[in-house]
């Protein structure tokens, strides 16, 4: 029967629930990088990129204890995203390794990762921060999130998002207790560690310097620090 109760507010969850510099800071209108260029995505906000085929994407934990929160979805929409749902079913384990290959939800090849120094993993299980969860922490008034930057990231390069995907969360450091508790604790990369992929198809991929400064998972001083990018061609 018609839904005529549903508010239709609630049937998109592609509106930010806030502000922050990323809607109006995209790197260049579209998206598009110059090749070899050193950008930042600022402590607590977020950044956009368009990637071609046969590009890689750089990605540098500047200070070592900030985690990226990371999207990447086909163009010209982001219906066919990076999943990690799929991701975990098809490598049979919750990180992946370089060499793996990250699937969409079709699924299909998007990227590959070719290179991670870090000495730890890379989350795949956590949603994105989003406002809810920092009232629930206790936030009064606004919260700087990874779900609001990723749609303001987007929107800040002509681009109205539908949906917030499960993030893969670099260098985010969440261990599963064999009883299956999951620890909030700081990372264990370290100054200068990277990340870095190799677009398979053309793609836009999205990257959060995550804001969270309540728990310590960007570092046992809970501040949200800046990461930095490049676009590089093989």
């Amino acid at each position: 029967r018609p839904m005529d109760w549903v508010n239709p507010n609630y049937l998109c969850n592609g509106d930010h629930d806030g502000v922050n510099p990323t809607l109006t800071s995209p790197i260049s209108p579209d998206g598009s990088p110059e090749p070899g260029r050193l950008y930042t995505v600022p402590a607590r906000q977020g950044r956009a990129v368009r990637l071609r085929a046969g590009q890689l994407l750089r990605i540098v934990n500047t200070h070592g204890t900030q985690v990226c929160d990371f999207w990447a979805a086909c163009w010209p929409g982001t219906h066919e995203a990076v999943s990690m749902e799929h991701l975990r079913a098809g490598l049979s384990r919750t990180t992946p390794r370089v060499g793996d290959t990250l699937v969409t939800n079709r699924p299909r090849p998007l990227l590959r990762l070719v290179r991670a120094t870090s000495p730890g993993g890379h989350d795949t299980l956590i949603a994105a921060c989003d406002l809810p969860r920092y009232r629930k922490l206790g936030v009064e008034g606004y919260h700087d999130n990874c779900s609001d930057n990723l749609r303001m990231a987007l929107r800040a390069i002509g681009i109205a998002p539908v949906e917030v995907p499960s993030p893969l969360n670099l260098w985010m450091n969440n261990p599963v207790s064999p009883s299956g508790e999951i620890a909030w604790v700081p990372p264990v990369s370290r100054p200068g560690d990277e990340v870095v992929m190799e677009a398979l198809l053309d793609c836009i991929a999205v990257m959060s310097a995550c804001p969270q400064d309540l728990v310590p998972v960007n570092g046992a001083d809970c501040v949200p620090r800046e990461l930095h990018f490049q676009v590089l061609e093989r």
